[in-house]
């Protein structure tokens, strides 16, 4: 039977890979030079990445403090940890040690996951492999997966299905063991993305109540410490890893207020919005009042998903069986479409929360819980629960999938249901941009001794923020510290010392910098406009040249060290 198992595993993890590297295209031949650099944020993801990866590699217990907004210790702490996608590519990070490999690696791999957890998710559920394999098509590869291209964290949704899985192993057989296995896997699953930790966590809390009530569990003493030992093991590992955030609440009073919330709520035209290449032809048709708000708000589950979870749920709410009468874990085989009926509302009554949750404050739903639950301060995009919305839709689809199937061409109508999912969902070729050549600025100062860096120009506007991503990047071949950074927060001190340090060198700017300890400068010739840009080279090789030694001048991109500060 392990054996089996085992070969049931690595079938559906090769073709997980092939599905993955085929509906990603080009990932796959740019592997080591391709990404979103299109945008900043993109620029940052593979640099959190390689930052975890190699901060795990060398001082683990120094992966909080991050190379950017020198001084600070926590850095990383500003933004999403994605400790979890910096582990995961290990492997890519060591044998190469190219930002973009590792990147790549991880983004692959996060849809293979992706299908795994809706397979096995959905087998455990009803028994079907059919069902499972065109569920897990039709889950990793929802329009909401492919929107989040350029942030890696939101691509674990995987880990959503993983969580529920464990949550219903718990249910069906009760041990210490279950109980254990879903506090690691939830606690995994706030590392790898703290919504989806956040999502998962309610998840479970509402089976929790729902099945203590529909199986009578309320009064097993078992039942309730195991959840109980679950939610102790998820707190219990997730503590150490949140203080920093904690830190930086306190320090700085961070956090979401419910205006932060409004742009990133779902409206009706969210739920329409998607780039598959079977839906983005009716997109113009939509009146411009519905369209989504924000151009990363893609909530469209899919045709299938959203046609075969309404009539699935139908289904099971007309002819789910009894808890308790059937545990497809034991026999292996089940009547097509017969999900315990409190299994199904369950599925039902998650998405419809979800939804509900997604329209943001002037929906009142998150309103509430914004003010009831503390993590929510740290949330500010309410669309992202959409993707719960997809994965209940995904489950109840797998009772009318099942039922399509239970006939003599089971086979057949499996194919075509697989072929149609994909279809359906298929995207390729993703939006994928060539690694610039890297400046020997870059490679001269990764021989250099450790020191602060400051890059010019050094962008000052709160809209060019995200720009200082732009250094992040080519910071994984030196691994300096840098004054300069990017991120969910940006720190009081950078927002206050930001303009005059734009206008380095200076002798304002060279003051601050000298009690930061600054060591190096790096000039972005091509990045600066004509006038600006005599200005400063008159600054730099005339006025203060007694204070800046050139390391590297070749090309457009300057490495000078601070050798002396003026009086």
């Amino acid at each position: 039977m392990r054996f089996r198992g085992l070969a049931e595993a690595t079938g559906v993890f090769a073709a997980a890979l092939v599905l993955a590297c085929l509906l990603t295209y080009p990932y796959v031949v740019k592997f080591d030079h391709g990404g979103r650099l299109d945008t900043n944020d993109g620029r940052w993801s593979i640099w959190v990445v390689s930052w975890v990866a190699h901060a795990l590699t060398t001082d683990p217990l120094s992966v909080y403090a991050a190379n950017i907004f020198y001084p600070h210790q926590n850095a990383l702490a500003f933004s999403e940890g994605n400790l979890v996608e910096g582990a995961m590519a290990i492997p890519a990070w060591v044998l190469t040690k190219n930002p973009y490999s590792a990147h790549n690696f991880v983004f692959i791999l996060s849809f293979v996951i992706s299908t795994l957890g809706g397979y096995y998710l959905v087998r455990h559920l009803t028994g079907d492999r059919r069902a499972a394999a065109v569920a897990g098509v039709l889950f990793a590869y929802c329009p909401y997966a492919f929107a989040r291209q350029a942030h890696i964290q939101l691509l674990m949704i995987g880990f959503l299905p993983w969580c529920l899985l464990s949550f219903h192993r718990l249910v069906d057989r009760t041990t210490i063991g279950r109980a254990i296995e879903l506090g690691v896997v939830l606690w995994l699953t706030g590392l790898a993305c703290a919504y989806y930790g956040l999502f998962a966590g309610g998840m479970v809390a509402l089976g929790s109540i729902m099945f203590a009530i529909t199986r009578q569990r309320w009064r097993d003493r078992k039942y309730l410490m195991a959840i109980g030992l679950a939610a102790a093991v998820c707190i219990g590992l997730t503590a150490p890893f949140f203080l920093p955030y904690i830190e930086v609440q306190r320090d700085t009073g961070f956090g979401r207020s419910l205006n932060d919330a409004r742009p990133y709520s779902a409206n009706a035209g969210a739920w329409f919005a998607s780039s598959a290449w079977a839906h983005r032809w009716w997109f113009p048709y939509l009146q411009r009042p519905y369209l989504a708000q924000n151009s990363s708000e893609v909530l469209f589950p899919g045709i299938l998903a959203m046609g075969l979870g309404l009539w699935g749920a139908w289904i099971g709410v007309r002819g789910g069986r009894t808890p308790g009468s059937f545990s497809p874990e034991i026999s292996g085989k089940m009547n097509p479409a017969s999900l315990p009926r409190d299994v199904v509302w369950f599925y039902i009554i998650a998405g419809l929360i979800a939804l509900w949750t997604s329209f943001g404050p002037k929906a009142g739903l998150y309103t509430l819980l914004h003010s009831t639950v503390p993590v929510f301060s740290f949330l500010r995009a309410p669309s992202r629960t959409g993707i719960v919305v997809t994965l209940c839709l995904v489950v109840l689809a797998s009772i009318a999938t099942s039922r399509l199937m239970s006939g003599r061409r089971a086979g057949l109508i499996a194919g075509v249901l697989f072929v149609l999912a994909i279809g359906d969902l298929f995207r390729a070729p993703l939006r994928l941009g060539d690694a610039p050549p890297l400046p020997r600025a870059y490679e001269t100062l990764a021989r250099l001794p450790r020191g602060p860096v400051i890059e010019l120009p050094y962008w000052y506007n709160r809209l060019e923020f995200p720009r200082h991503a732009e250094y992040m990047l080519p910071s994984t071949t030196h691994w300096q510290p840098l004054l300069n950074g990017y991120s969910d927060h940006i720190p009081r001190d950078f927002r206050d010392t930001v303009l005059p340090l734009s206008s380095f060198p200076s002798r304002e700017s060279f003051a601050i910098l000298e009690k930061l300890g600054a060591r190096y400068a790096i000039f972005h010739i091509d990045l600066t406009d004509p006038r600006t840009r005599v200005k400063l080279i008159q600054r730099v090789e005339v006025e203060y040249a007694q204070y800046l030694r050139p390391l590297e001048k070749e090309g457009d991109v300057w490495l000078f060290e601070i050798v002396g500060w003026p009086r």
